[in-house]
């Protein structure tokens, strides 16, 4: 191995630790709290987090194999289930981001009515929508032996090794990427900008009135005028780097991917495969960065990671003093005998 199969090998391996670390904290905060499991966005959390662990303990492992070994990992059974998995769980994971999406933009948009529009109801319907669209393509392209170890990429995937089928595969390919990753992205653009559009609103209705009050209140300190005014800078910056960061960590993983196999289906630019990796790890970097964009980094999700360490500390203090106690009360008991 050189330096840069050393170095791709290694990124891999950090991307399974942190990604286990952080969907792992996930799944035990939505097991724990009893109000983000009353939620409508749980269960769209909750299907992304399974999606990302088994992408994590099932295809990035053997990706890292792919990678020492440059050969396929296991037999041909082994790459097909895991290419059909890989298939599954990205397209998966990408229409759970867009129903995260259609559920923020419901509650921003239509608040009065978004109990009525957005029940469990609706986001199991959501969901079995995203399972059936998600296992139809995989079906496909394995009843039709495209499923194998492509060495571009290190990795079982959607391969086809019989050129006469090539014009088929081509088609295959397009209509995939424009149903998983042309979609979502739409639906991301679409909502996400509907929701910055209204919180810009009420911006600004907040800016107003809030500099309306300080020209009202002579007297005031400066510094309280300053970090009214700062405070005004902030709220308009929030929602703008929340968004910007949804649309953006969606383009930034799966966009190189996405192009790199387009390109490939054309024959013509020839591809590297150190590239091919990178753009593989780029994809892998979302299931990483799932948990923060989405859970941990939210208000509630970090309330109830301190509840849960509050909780494991009070305990260990009682049971520490209990046995300090312990053997107080039995010098005790002898004194008195």
């Amino acid at each position: 191995m050189n330096i840069w199969e050393v170095t791709l090998a290694f990124v891999v391996v950090v991307l399974i630790l942190v990604s286990l670390l952080s969907n792992v904290l996930v799944l035990i905060c939505f097991l724990y709290s009893a109000d983000i499991r009353k939620q409508v966005p749980g269960l769209f959390i909750l299907n992304l987090t399974l999606c990302n662990l088994l992408m994590t303990v099932l295809n990035m492992p053997l990706t890292l194999a792919g990678i020492i070994y440059k050969s396929q990992p296991g037999g041909d059974q082994v790459c097909h289930v895991v290419g059909f998995l890989e298939t599954f769980l990205t397209t998966n994971s990408m229409l759970s981001m867009a129903a995260l999406s259609i559920d923020r933009w419901i509650a921003v948009v239509f608040p009065l009515s978004y109990h009525s529009k957005m029940r469990y109801r609706d986001a199991a319907l959501i969901l079995s929508y995203t399972w059936l669209h998600s296992v139809s393509f995989p079906i496909v392209a394995v009843s039709l032996s495209w499923v194998g170890f492509h060495h571009l990429y290190a990795s079982c995937t959607l391969y086809n090794k019989r050129p006469e089928d090539r014009t088929q595969f081509v088609i295959f390919t397009g209509v995939f990427h424009a149903l998983s990753f042309l979609l979502s992205l739409i639906v991301l653009c679409f909502t996400y900008l509907k929701v910055l559009k209204v919180a810009r609103f009420h911006c600004k209705r907040i800016d107003v009135i809030t500099m309306q009050t300080l020209v009202l209140l002579v007297d005031i300190h400066p510094s309280v005028r300053e970090r009214c005014l700062e405070e005004q800078r902030r709220r308009r910056q929030r929602a703008t780097k929340k968004i910007s960061t949804f649309i953006g960590t969606f383009i930034l993983c799966f966009a190189p991917y996405v192009i790199t196999r387009l390109i490939e289906l054309s024959s013509v630019v020839p591809i590297s495969s150190h590239w091919g990796i990178i753009c593989k790890c780029l994809a892998y970097s979302k299931v990483v960065s799932d948990p923060f964009v989405y859970s941990l980094l939210r208000h509630q999700y970090k309330k109830t990671w301190k509840d849960i360490i509050n909780r494991i500390l009070k305990r260990s203090s009682i049971n520490s003093s209990a046995l300090t106690s312990e053997p107080q009360n039995r010098n005790i008991l002898q004194l008195n005998e």
